[in-house]
Formats: structure tokens, C-alpha cells, sequence
């Protein structure tokens, strides 16, 4: 089974395609692990990142549609996937597509989770991101057993200049006018299925868990 999981920033992505990808037994790509690893390992593909991110430029589609595709074809992604991370548009959607039926697969799933701008703002701004592994953690909800320590790593943790409400409004009527037509080409496919998730972590995972059992 291969699924996407979508969602504004706070959402939980992430946490939420972790917690899946363990419950399951299904390979858990984000696109920004993969990123990460192909700069950190130097490969070909990694070192053309590498050249737009040291500008601050977005790295092309192009480029991270060929890191997912060399990722899904290997042999753990063979029984299915989590994609976290990706797509963000329409183009990259339609690219995703392509690149799966090229391989006659296709996404069963779109999870949505929809979250209420009050609960993103206060997820996000008390998130503490590592400097090194960009794992996530928060303040109040969920601490490192360190203050401003990586459990993973060991890093030393960080908040975003950006996770401020203000600012954070801004970024979710950006992604708002992103996301909609997106949310609309699932839709249409009949993939896409929403979820409440201004809950804690684990009554969420349980109905993704639920819904895809169906």
C-alpha cells in the first residue's frame, strides 16, 4: 500500500508517518530525509542539491523526484510506502503519478489532516527543532529528556524564527492557497480521506490505522 500524508504545517506530518511506518511495517520516505542523506552521502544527485540550497533556492522537482524514484526502487519500498513531505502541488502530483505508473503503481491513500489554525499555532510555537537531525520535539507537549537536547542525536535544539503567530498566519494563508487545488486532485481520484487531527498523536494514528484497513 503506498500513501501520502498531507496537511498544514503542525499537522503532524511527520510524527504521524513515523508512528505509521512502525505500526505497519511500511518504509516511511520524507523527502526531506531524503534530501538530507544525498548531500550528507555526496551523490550525484545529492551534490546538485547541495549547489541550490547553499543559495537558499528550492531544490527543482526535477531533483527530488529522482531521489524518490532511486528510494522507491529499492527492496524495502516494494510492499508499499509512507510519503511524507510530498507533493506539495498540483506539478508535483502529476509528476508523482507519472513516475509511479511508470512502475504500474499508483497511491491508494491521501490522508489528510485537517488541523484548526488555533492548534497549529499553538504546536508550532512551542517547537524545538535539532540543529542537526531536524527532529522535532515541543516545549510543553512533548520535551526532550534534556532541555534543548536532541534525544536522537544529541544536537542542541533551536526554535524558528518563523514559529511566532504572526508569522505563522501567514504561512498557513500561503499554504492554504497552495494546498487547495492539490486537495482537490486527490479528491477528484477519490484517494483522499480526511482526518481530525487537532487530537493527541495516538487517537490519530488509530483511525489512520482504522481507515486503512478498510
Amino acid at each position: 500500500m503506498r500513501v501520502i500524508l498531507l496537511g498544514p504545517p503542525g499537522a503532524g506530518k511527520g510524527t504521524q508517518s513515523k508512528k505509521l511506518a512502525k505500526r505497519t511495517g511500511q518504509l516511511h520516505i520524507s523527502t526531506g530525509d531524503l534530501l538530507r542523506e544525498n548531500v550528507s552521502l555526496g551523490s550525484e544527485l545529492g551534490q546538485q542539491a547541495k549547489g541550490y540550497m547553499d543559495k537558499g533556492a528550492l531544490v527543482p522537482d526535477e531533483l527530488v523526484i529522482k531521489m524518490i524514484a532511486e528510494r522507491i526502487a529499492q527492496d524495502d519500498a516494494k510492499s508499499g510506502f509512507i510519503l511524507d513531505g510530498f507533493p506539495r502541488t498540483i506539478k508535483q502530483a502529476e509528476s508523482l503519478d507519472k513516475l509511479l505508473q511508470e512502475h504500474s503503481l499508483k497511491i491508494n491513500y491521501v490522508i489528510y489532516l485537517d488541523t484548526s489554525e488555533g492548534i497549529i499555532i499553538q504546536r508550532l510555537s512551542g517547537r524545538l527543532v535539532c540543529s542537526q537531525c531536524q527532529g522535532n520535539f515541543h516545549a510543553k507537549n512533548m520535551p526532550p529528556k534534556q532541555e534543548m537536547i536532541c534525544d536522537y542525536c544529541g544536537g542542541s535544539l533551536y526554535q524558528r524564527s518563523d514559529d511566532n503567530p504572526q508569522t505563522i498566519s501567514k504561512r498557513l494563508d500561503v499554504y492554504k492557497d497552495d494546498s487547495s487545488p492539490l486537495i482537490r486532485y486527490y479528491d477528484a481520484q477519490g484517494i483522499l480521506k480526511r482526518i481530525d487531527a487537532d487530537r493527541d498523536a495516538e487517537p490519530v494514528l488509530e483511525e489512520i490505522v482504522l481507515l486503512l484497513k478498510k
